[in-house]
């Protein structure tokens, strides 16, 4: 396998079922990884010190702490500007699997699953770059330079294998690949993609802070061992895949991991129990200035909101008697909630509260969409929406007490809207945030009566009326 990507999320979890795997004494697959952009420099050169290991550190919703040496990486690649390293091993027939995680909004793709060209520059530099022979910056343009090896090299099939939250993951990435090859005007490339590669659906869990100081302190506290790469991440692990691998895969369903036929259902309660909930509690907690996920979700009044967005309105929708869903998500939504109060994992609201213009349309305006489609109401969902307005509105203020990043957001665009006459308006007609809802006054209406609440919730724990600061 070849991963691009080694940030925290892939070291805590792909990383790891490959090392239970080879723990059982089956090694028959190794792991090879690196970066397509020259970030983490400093823990890409401890893990090439340490020969690709490092200490991860888990942590229970009852606070116990485990430690243990992650050994599945073999070769850490060293990033360089033509990623030849990364297109070298890619390009070898042994190569079987190309796994990546570049965050949702690394995919550049519009409502519509197209190639957004006219508000990602990177994107149409990218473009640009890699028709004049250049590997450029996105995940398009380094797996068209590493399969355009691979097919001259004749190395054969190849999985590509899509590890990030997004939905139908593999399904859209293929897509935004196909356009890219299309786009360059690369037709034998394209055909041999289409031809000897395959990208199954995945759904990935578990909650990975960014690691911080402290976490290296107690792992060479517990175990004598300073690691500089050391990370840290909750003891909940999950991760179900599409059986559509076209050159074949490790033995992981020996070791948790689901093949399933489809992914779907799994997605679907992730994407919208987990995913649209956590981001839900980091815009409220940041609006009341808290720091941590765990200070949100153990306030009564965002745990309440959470609840309810979830059992009033997610629920409803996901399991019908025409489409029962074969998880129990009541019990789901309690098991995300309890991880999210875990005061351990120390999760901030600046790493979870990113990405709102990628999160609003992927993971929030489907349940409105499909409540309005059954002619049911959006009350409890509509404060997710209203959150996040709000939370914009302060960012635009300049009173985010942090860095707000966000790639799928246009700031002149953001700015605008929170300059309006009519912010909300502006807000719900956002094509890009809510496709054919935009301008919908049914939306519009749901959450203007949602930010009147949001307003009384910052007031009633601020004391200080946003509106009127």
């Amino acid at each position: 396998m070849l991963h691009l990507g080694l940030g925290s999320f892939h070291r805590a979890h792909q990383a790891v079922y490959l090392h239970e795997l080879q723990k059982t004494g089956d090694r028959s697959w190794t792991l090879a990884g690196g970066n397509i952009r020259p970030d983490m420099a400093d823990t890409i050169a401890a893990l090439q010190a340490a020969g690709g290991a490092y200490t991860l550190e888990t942590i229970s919703p009852a606070g116990e702490h485990h430690y243990e040496r992650i050994t599945s990486i073999s070769q850490v690649i060293s990033y360089t500007p033509d990623l030849s390293g990364l297109i070298a091993q890619g390009s070898k027939a042994e190569t079987k699997i190309i796994s990546f995680t570049v965050t949702e909004a690394g995919y550049y793709l519009d409502a519509k699953n197209r190639l957004d060209l006219d508000t990602f520059a990177d994107l149409r530099s990218d473009l640009d770059a890699v028709r004049a022979g250049q590997p450029g910056t996105t995940i398009y343009g380094a797996l068209t330079a590493i399969l355009r090896a691979r097919r001259a090299a004749n190395a054969g099939p190849v999985t590509l294998l899509n590890c990030d939250n997004l939905r139908h993951n593999g399904e859209r990435s293929r897509g935004g690949l196909l356009q890219f090859l299309e786009l360059i005007g690369d037709a034998e490339l394209l055909a041999w993609v289409q031809t000897n590669t395959t990208n199954p659906n995945a759904m990935v869990d578990r909650i990975t802070p960014r690691p911080t100081p402290d976490v290296r302190e107690r792992v060479l506290a517990a175990t004598g061992v300073d690691d500089p790469a050391a990370l840290m991440g909750e003891s909940f692990i999950q991760w179900v895949i599409e059986d559509r691998f076209i050159a074949g895969h490790p033995a992981w369903e020996t070791v948790g991991v689901e093949m399933v036929k489809s992914v779907d259902a799994y997605e679907e309660a992730k994407i919208r129990l987990l995913n649209a909930t956590h981001s839900c509690i980091a815009w409220a907690g940041t609006l009341i200035n808290y720091l941590y996920i765990h200070e949100g979700t153990q306030n009564p009044v965002i745990r309440r909101l959470a609840y309810d967005y979830v059992t009033d309105d997610v629920i409803p929708v996901l399991d019908t008697p025409e489409a029962p869903c074969p998880l129990n998500l009541p019990k789901y939504r309690d098991v995300v909630l309890d991880r999210f109060a875990n005061p351990a994992i120390q999760d901030t609201n600046q790493r979870v509260a990113m990405d709102g213009f990628s999160k609003m349309p992927g993971f929030i305006a489907p349940t409105i969409r499909q409540r309005l489609a059954r002619g049911e109401g959006i009350e409890s969902v509509a404060m997710l929406p209203a959150l996040f307005l709000a939370y914009l509105k302060r960012w635009h203020a300049g009173k985010i007490p942090y860095t707000y990043q966000d790639q799928a957001m246009d700031p002149a665009v953001a700015h605008a809207m929170c300059e309006a006459a009519d912010p909300i308006a502006a807000f719900c007609a956002d094509a890009p945030l809510w496709g054919g809802l935009a301008e919908d006054p049914r939306l519009v209406e749901a959450v203007r009566r949602a930010s009147e609440r949001v307003v009384r919730f910052i007031t009633a724990h601020t004391g200080v009326n946003p509106e009127k600061a």
